[in-house]
């Protein structure tokens, strides 16, 4: 991929695009396509299809996608499946036909099996059930990756796959309906420490034990992978550490600064138990996230109360 590329990059505006465009921007990179969703509608075979005969873009980058939380997934399955799916297809079919060089697509650590061993290697994709109350979401993102792997069989393009831990940084969406865990505790907390509320009440037993990782390690990792890897089978992005739902409640307390107590709801679901992926794929060649945890929710929280609240 050289300066002058012609970069695409698919869902700019979110947080993994945006963060995209920012490392791209960083190394020099400038000749980067954007469209935003009222522009181009990926979902429509056609306006894709004439997307890309216009533009030609060399490489592109996956990141679009219909994307949101537990209560989200599991109250609009049909909404998450079908257009994930509709993007996946109209992207990687018009990326073939117009000869782009290589194509990175970012699925999610959701797509494997809610009890499969840990930490998750990526050989254990499809050994198991999935979490039902994400399953729609994982469906479409195990499509998107064997559509990858299916055309570099095929006919030998360069479609790369990543699936990233769960992320978390600049431009996460806030919304306390449909947001993932940090956002969602951000907003609580947040509210609750302006309103003196004396408990903050949470989801599930606090329990589960996740990955985070911040979203500019993750665009560093894309690019490493854009510039460095070839091979057929996906690739975990992960930090390698695990905190609680229950620890991390307690490290946002202190973050946000709030003094009330945390209440769990344990009639509301978990999750998945466990979910910390096997990184040693992508940790052997060299690349390793430099954000941690604690310094990565700082700026998520700085993030929210300067663009988010104002």
């Amino acid at each position: 991929m050289n300066k002058d590329s012609k970069i695409y990059v698919a869902g700019h505006n979110g947080m993994v695009g945006s963060a995209i465009v920012r490392r791209l921007q960083k190394n020099g990179y400038e000749n980067i396509l954007c469209k935003s969703h009222r522009e181009l509608d990926l979902t429509n075979q056609t306006l894709t299809d004439e997307f890309f005969k216009d533009e030609q873009p060399d490489f592109v980058f996956i990141a679009a996608a219909k994307v949101g939380g537990i209560h989200a997934n599991n109250s609009f399955p049909a909404d998450f499946i079908m257009e994930n799916m509709l993007i996946e297809c109209n992207l990687l079919k018009s990326a073939f036909k117009y000869g782009v060089k290589k194509l990175l697509f970012l699925g999610s650590s959701c797509i494997y099996p809610k009890l499969c061993p840990q930490p998750i290697k990526e050989e254990y994709l499809l050994t198991g059930e999935l979490e039902p109350t994400n399953e729609a979401y994982a469906l479409a993102k195990i499509s998107g990756i064997k559509m990858c792997q299916s055309y570099n069989r095929q006919y030998g393009t360069r479609f790369i796959s990543a699936m990233p831990a769960s992320l978390y940084g600049v431009n996460d969406r806030f919304n306390i309906n449909n947001s993932h865990v940090i956002p969602s505790m951000i907003i609580k907390f947040h509210e609750a420490k302006v309103n003196n509320k004396p408990y903050v009440e949470l989801w599930g037993t606090g329990n589960p034990l996740r990955e985070f990782l911040y979203v500019d390690d993750m665009a560093d990792a894309c690019l490493y992978l854009m510039q460095n890897y070839e091979g057929n089978e996906f690739v975990n992005i992960g930090s390698g550490k695990e905190i609680s739902i229950r620890n991390l409640a307690e490290t946002l307390k202190q973050v946000t600064e709030y003094t009330g107590e945390l209440v769990f709801d344990t009639t509301k679901p978990d999750g998945t138990p466990r979910r910390v992926l096997d990184n040693s794929k992508i940790h052997k060649t060299g690349w390793v996230p430099r954000i941690d945890m604690e310094e990565g929710l700082r700026r998520e929280y700085e993030y929210y109360l300067k663009y988010i609240i104002g």
